[in-house]
């Protein structure tokens, strides 16, 4: 950064509407490393020697804002009085205009970095200030609240101008999978698994993280999603891992660092332990979808939330169920995926909020409502019935296989009727179950709802049949319901 008479530096507020986010916050870090006197240990509006020796000159600060290849420059301008009518000394001048300047701006303080008010240097320990962490942008870097409300409309009317929303990717059983070295099982070995990460074949997406011991597996068609959801989406990486596991693969899925940047948010940054929020997500709520496989960590955010199928390729990550995708020598397919399968429903939802929303103002419409209609088409048109699938002492209205069912669009309810499509059960002996065998209505198990939840398409009814049922009953229905 240089500084320069005729290049002077601002005060946040006089930074454009137009400057995105991450532009911003760099103009920002840059002004809290400029030669400002009280980060400096000097005291407020006391000018150092260099500067009286130059009282004559304009008091200026320039910084350059280098924000995702653009650049901008904020300017702020002293100018002395002239010595003519000045009715007091240049050094007083200089010294007077500096703290007039702090008094107009703090407080409240915008924001901090390395524990010290990026606009007038005063310690964060000493202030009483309730703002948002945004430490995975620089280190010790945090905004008041009302500071990143402002900056993150801005950052809301970019996105939009560019037709993108926010994209909040977990890792871990979402985007990759990863084991520790000494977790790998005796089959694995056997099969070399380990000689193969070494490699670090690109063609087989198996990687050694030598620093940490550990190896780690992109989930199929990863690359291409990333490729292809980076139009539609400001794409962040959010994980409960640690920040340097969560750097490095960063590094895996984004070596040209063309996605990501540093927009990589670990545990540390979290506001809430054990649970993950769209605080320290710029940008608004209402343009923000989420995919992750663990549901209970975004608690205030389930709207926003795509819950995705874990992806579980070696044995240590799926002990309680069965043979691991490495030991079978099996992987998910790329063509229709669980990646493949969610880049459709974000393309749908992207069309949905953009398109198909005329007559809603953009900055009005809000992708929450969005992600709930595309999922509700996915059982339309269904009307089930569970028969013993809960415990006899609870209301089924309240468990989470009636709940998904609705969400995802059929209609739910506990006695059988002619209108009843499908019976959900988990042993073929019961009344009911006996009763869609009879009348030919679909009998399946309940993982047939799971596989849609995670599908967001109505799966095949005869891949779900329900133990004791006897070959072929469960796959008998009558051709005029089979376009349900």
């Amino acid at each position: 950064m240089s500084v320069a008479a005729e290049s002077p530096s601002p005060s946040l507020s006089s930074l454009s509407e137009g400057d995105d986010f991450a532009d911003i916050l760099d103009a920002e870090l840059e002004l809290a490393s400029s030669a400002d006197p009280a980060s400096r240990g000097e005291p407020p509006g006391s000018p150092s020697h260099d500067e009286a020796e130059e009282e004559e000159e304009d008091l200026a600060v320039e910084l350059d804002a280098v924000g995702h290849g653009s650049h901008k420059r904020c300017r702020v301008e002293e100018q002395h009085q002239d010595q003519g009518t000045a009715t007091r000394s240049g050094e007083d001048a200089i010294a007077g205009s500096v703290k007039d300047a702090q008094i107009k701006t703090c407080p409240p303080h915008t924001g901090f970095i390395g524990g010290l008010c990026f606009t007038c240097g005063k310690n964060q320990d000493e202030e009483d200030f309730t703002g948002v962490p945004f430490g995975y942008i620089s280190e010790g870097l945090w905004l008041s609240t009302s500071e990143r409300d402002r900056l993150c409309g801005s950052e809301v009317k970019n996105l939009l101008r560019e037709r993108k929303l926010v994209l909040i990717l977990d890792l871990d059983h979402t985007l990759i999978n990863s084991t520790r070295l000494h977790d790998i099982s005796a089959a694995e070995m056997d099969l070399g698994i380990q000689s193969a990460a070494s490699k670090n074949d690109p063609n087989i997406s198996l990687f050694t993280l030598q620093g940490m011991h550990m190896l780690t597996k992109l989930r199929p068609f990863v690359r291409k999603f990333l490729e292809e959801a980076s139009n539609m989406f400001e794409m962040y990486i959010y994980t409960m891992g640690v920040k340097a596991y969560a750097i490095e693969i960063a590094k895996l899925l984004d070596p040209a660092n063309v996605y990501f940047d540093s927009k990589v948010i670990s545990n540390s940054d979290c506001t809430q332990q054990h649970q993950k929020g769209l605080d320290v997500v710029p940008g608004a709520d209402s343009l923000a979808v989420v995919l992750d496989d663990t549901e209970y960590v975004w608690q205030k955010h389930k709207e926003n939330l795509i819950l995705m199928e874990r992806y579980h390729y070696f044995a240590a990550s799926c002990r309680r169920s069965g043979q691991s995708l490495s030991e079978l020598m099996q992987d998910e397919r790329e063509s229709d995926g669980a990646l493949a399968t969610i880049l459709d429903v974000l393309k749908r939802i992207h069309t949905i909020f953009f398109d198909l929303g005329v007559e809603t103002a953009l900055s009005s419409r809000d992708v929450r409502p969005v992600i709930k209609r595309v999922r509700q088409e996915v059982l339309q048109g269904c009307k089930l019935v569970f028969s013993r699938v809960f415990p006899s002492d609870c209301r089924p209205q309240h468990q989470i296989m009636w709940k998904m069912a609705e969400q995802l669009g059929a209609v739910c309810c506990s006695e059988v009727d002619p209108s009843v499509t499908h019976v959900v059960a988990v042993h073929a002996g019961t009344e009911k179950a006996r009763w869609a065998v009879k009348h030919k209505k679909f009998l399946l198990h309940p993982r047939w709802i799971e596989a849609c939840n995670y599908r967001w398409h109505r799966q095949p009814e005869e891949d779900f049949p329900v133990p004791g049922l006897k070959e072929g009953k469960g796959k008998e229905k009558v051709a005029e319901n089979a376009h349900l």
